[in-house]
């Protein structure tokens, strides 16, 4: 339902701790979510059935952490034959993004405002997707912080088992300890295979846009790396 996004009510208790530190909602954000989340939004209650969600059968894509869903968006419109899943805790970046979709009338994404490792626990059937991204995630830099990374072996547990069989997982950083730290997580999971010649990291692959972070990042000499993790067929 719509109601979530109504701004005269409260919001459900689940996605508030992440509410009080975002920035507002831009006027084109709160149209946005008002409008264009019943075309596109997916409340977090029970096993996704993609094929009806999506109207088709076709290899799911889910992005963990879409920010503001740029990236997200373009791929989809690259990928017309892959169905894309969005999850994203700021609404200003949802807003965003349902934006962006309703203007290039972009029929095969679908997103979620809340918790990912949730999402995956409660919603995403198991073995049912293609592929999982996660680009530049909250790096938590500060080392009593750590714990609050994404990417530990928990995570990686549950993740490996909503890929289908050929499926695979793929993150990319601009920290190289949070890099570090997931080759590590990753390279220690049995059902995963580094995609990776060498065992270590990869190229971006070309379905990666790159941001204009990024790219100002990488003229500075800030490096950028690449995981990809296979679940084999």
């Amino acid at each position: 339902s719509g109601s979530m996004l109504n701004p005269e009510q409260p919001l459900p208790r689940r996605i508030r701790s992440f509410i009080r530190r975002q920035g507002r909602l831009t006027d084109g954000q709160q149209f946005a979510l008002d409008n264009y989340w019943q075309a596109y939004g997916l409340e977090a209650e029970n096993i996704c059935d993609f094929t009806g969600v999506f109207g088709r059968n076709a290899p799911v894509c889910l992005e963990i952490g879409f920010g503001n869903g740029e990236a997200l968006a373009q791929m989809a419109q690259a990928n017309p034959m892959v169905d894309y899943l969005g999850i994203e805790v700021h609404r200003p970046g949802v807003g965003h993004l349902l934006r962006v979709l309703a203007q290039r009338g972009l029929p095969n994404v679908r997103v979620y405002c809340h918790d990912a490792v949730d999402i995956l626990e409660r919603c995403i059937p198991d073995g049912s997707l293609s592929a999982v991204h996660l680009f530049f995630p909250d790096p938590w830099p500060k080392k009593k912080h750590f714990k609050r990374r994404i990417v530990r072996a928990e995570f990686v547990e549950l993740m490996a088992r909503k890929l289908a069989p050929g499926g695979y997982f793929h993150a990319a950083t601009d920290w190289q300890h949070y890099a570090l730290s997931m080759m590590k997580v990753l390279s220690a999971h049995q059902s995963l295979v580094n995609a990776s010649a060498t065992g270590g990291f990869c190229e971006r692959p070309a379905y990666r846009p790159q941001t204009k972070f990024e790219r100002r990042g990488l003229k500075l000499g800030h490096g950028v790396w690449d995981l990809v993790f296979i679940k084999p067929g």
